[in-house]
């Protein structure tokens, strides 16, 4: 895994993102309006039947984790780890653009700079104007949706999909006042954890009422009375983006590098990410464990930055990140356990593997 590819999944976060299914965004408000009565049930098979995989739209991205602010670093490593940290704390204007299930881009905008995910067909792109660095790679041929591309989960339709197969039993599913999100009239629908063993508290999703395309989504941490992330649309359009929106060439002088991702099913690679890893339990109490040696490169880029020390605690077996929302373990052995679960759920989890 190259640097390039840390500042959008770095090893520590990369699980912690899957588990809680979310990179952190921001809370929009919007008035209530009204709309013809629907039950829990119904907004639900609303979001579920969507079928809008066309449109462009700006974001508004922040967050609240609780996570210590980190000073910049010429260290390469230490510059990693503070660049990924930095996507997942503090405000972000997000530019996305998707046509069809294989065409996307995604903007982040830095106050001096700006961060670029392009895909499209096969090909995928990461692009940082900050230091003109680019990477490229080619896309399994199986990859067929858009929600498979790496570093996907930039949109509420993406996020807001992660949560709703965690409805089940343990979730209680309710309707909050009808609301607003850029222009267009939507149901809140909310989920609400019937579990103490996870960190969060509640994920509110707001679902075009004419669509079923999730707006926006919010997430509370448990006790807590405003959102921790939250991502939602400031504008939307439906129309079709311009096919050069899709198209990118590395600027002159750039850096470029190719990076090698597995096919799905490569017998080196079952699970089809290169990882290895594996989920224990179900539901919003699952932890997603990561075997040592996944990425030993990664792994050791991210143990030498003076930053590791600084964002994690040193703990029984070995160091942890812990945020309102999302707890790492990365034990003394290698190995990476992550969840919406306090610490200590994560050290039992890794003591029985």
């Amino acid at each position: 895994m190259s640097r390039t590819w840390l500042k959008w999944m770095p090893a520590a976060v990369v699980p912690a993102v899957i588990a809680v299914g979310v990179l952190a965004v921001p809370l929009q408000a919007g008035a209530a309006v009204d709309l013809p009565d629907k039950t829990p049930q119904e907004v639900l098979q609303l979001a579920a039947g969507s079928t809008v995989d066309t449109f462009s739209g700006t974001l508004e991205q922040t967050s609240d984790l609780g996570l210590p602010e980190v000073p910049s670093s010429g260290d390469a490593a230490a510059g990693d780890l503070s660049d990924a940290l930095d996507l997942l704390t503090g405000d972000h204007t997000v530019r996305v653009y998707q046509s069809g299930a294989d065409q996307s881009r995604v903007q982040v905008q830095d106050t001096m700079s700006e961060r670029n995910l392009i895909r499209n067909g096969t090909d995928l792109w990461v692009y940082d104007s900050a230091d003109n660095t680019a990477t490229h790679a080619t896309l399994p041929a199986d990859t067929d949706a858009a929600g498979e591309t790496p570093g996907a989960g930039h949109t509420p339709a993406e996020v807001a999909d992660k949560f709703l197969a965690e409805v089940t039993p343990s979730t209680d599913v309710s309707l909050a006042e009808n609301t607003q999100v850029a222009g267009r009239d939507a149901y809140e629908l909310v989920l609400t954890p019937n579990t103490d063993t996870t960190l969060v508290g509640s994920v509110s999703i707001a679902v075009d009422a004419e669509t079923g395309l999730p707006l926006r989504v919010q997430v509370e941490a448990t006790g807590a009375t405003e959102p921790a992330l939250s991502l939602a649309f400031t504008s939307l359009s439906l129309d079709t983006p311009s096919a050069d929106l899709f198209t990118f060439s590395p600027p002159a002088g750039a850096d470029v590098s190719e990076q090698a991702l597995p096919a799905k099913g490569d017998a080196e690679h079952p699970e089809g990410d290169g990882s290895g890893a594996t989920v224990i339990g179900t539901g919003w109490d699952a932890v997603v464990a990561v075997p040592a040696g996944a990425d030993a490169q990664a792994m050791a880029d991210l143990t030498a930055s003076p930053l590791y020390t600084q964002v994690t605690d040193a703990v029984d077996g070995g160091r942890a990140l812990s945020t309102t929302l999302v707890s790492v373990l990365i034990t003394d052995d290698g190995r990476i356990f992550a969840g919406s679960v306090p610490v200590e759920r994560l050290q039992a989890a890794a003591a029985q593997e």
